[in-house]
């Protein structure tokens, strides 16, 4: 059974697993990053991981992993190997591709953005199938964008495509860890709505998916907290859209689990907002928290298919 290694890593945990050539999920495990240790030993943490992953896959089928694909977050050089910056790991220039391939023996290894090798899994196997242009934005502790085209991912032309989580939505707003006032991601990520809606119920603990359940309620301060998000969210996809034009607009990540309490009004706002544009189809995410995994594997199958073209 050909397979490659998949490895997803977030900032306290590593999402794992052994992909097969037609995308289907063999083998899954998780482990804690342990980035209380230090940045150093988060990177150990990841090699062990994946020589753990090939070990187990020669016992099963006799055979290694071909190739492995690994997502990282933060400012990734993909064409380099190098993740460059991820302040929640600690990270500066680690040049990933390199120490991993080196720890499995020399395979072939390929480096992605999280969010982006997400997006990817989402438009070839997710919700995004059979759309020419999507736009998957999940809305977690941060939001972020990939830009779908033609079945690949724009980067850009310096690695930082589809950041619409720093558009500024609300100039002189919240202030945020990039530096400017306002920006989406501290108005309607699940982090914010966690942090308005404590505020607002007076409950410290309170988070989001709590928010979400008063709403359903009626509760009218949540209703209250919950549509400002929304509309900050309405706000930035408008422009997005406006900007790149998608077929599909996927949401995903810990906010999309509300579904029609986050949808239905949602909809309603970005409708509200576009004249010209064309609206396109508003969906949730298919493949949960499983997709940058699947996405890291199926850039370790497209490593593979490049290596097959440059060869011929």
């Amino acid at each position: 059974m050909r397979h490659v290694i998949a490895l997803d890593v977030g900032g306290t945990g590593m999402k794992a697993a052994l992909v097969g050539a037609d995308g289907a999920l063999l083998y899954e495990a998780r482990r804690a990053t342990g980035r209380e240790r230090g940045p150093d030993a988060v990177v150990e943490s990841v090699l062990g991981f994946a020589a753990e992953l090939y070990a187990h896959g020669r016992e099963r089928y006799g055979t290694g992993a071909v190739a492995a694909g690994v997502a990282v977050p933060g400012i990734v050089d993909t064409a380099r190997g190098v993740a460059r910056y991820a302040a929640n790991l600690g990270w500066r220039d680690v040049p990933m591709r390199a120490l991993l391939s080196e720890r499995l023996g020399g395979l072939p290894v390929a480096l992605g953005h999280d969010v982006r090798a997400g997006g990817l899994a989402e438009g070839r196997v997710g919700a995004g199938q059979g759309a020419d242009r999507f736009l998957f934005v999940p809305l977690g502790t941060g939001i972020a964008g990939a830009i779908g085209i033609g079945g690949a991912i724009e980067a850009g032309a310096h690695g930082y495509a589809g950041e619409i989580g720093h558009i500024v939505v609300r100039p002189g707003g919240p202030a945020c860890g990039c530096g400017q006032r306002g920006c989406l991601e501290t108005l309607a990520s699940a982090s914010a709505v966690s942090r308005a809606w404590a505020a607002a119920s007076g409950d410290a603990e309170a988070d989001a998916a709590d928010c979400a359940k008063a709403v359903e309620s009626g509760d009218p301060v949540a209703v209250r907290v919950w549509q400002d998000a929304v509309d900050a969210l309405a706000d930035g996809l408008v422009t997005a859209l406006t900007l790149l034009d998608p077929r599909t607009l996927i949401i995903g990540g810990g906010l999309a689990e509300a579904g029609e309490t986050l949808f239905t009004p949602l909809r309603a706002a970005v409708e509200e907002r576009v004249t010209f544009q064309k609206l396109p189809a508003i969906v949730p995410a298919a493949l949960g928290d499983t997709a940058g995994c699947l996405g890291a594997g199926l850039l370790a199958w497209d490593l593979l298919s490049k290596d097959s073209e440059v060869s011929a």
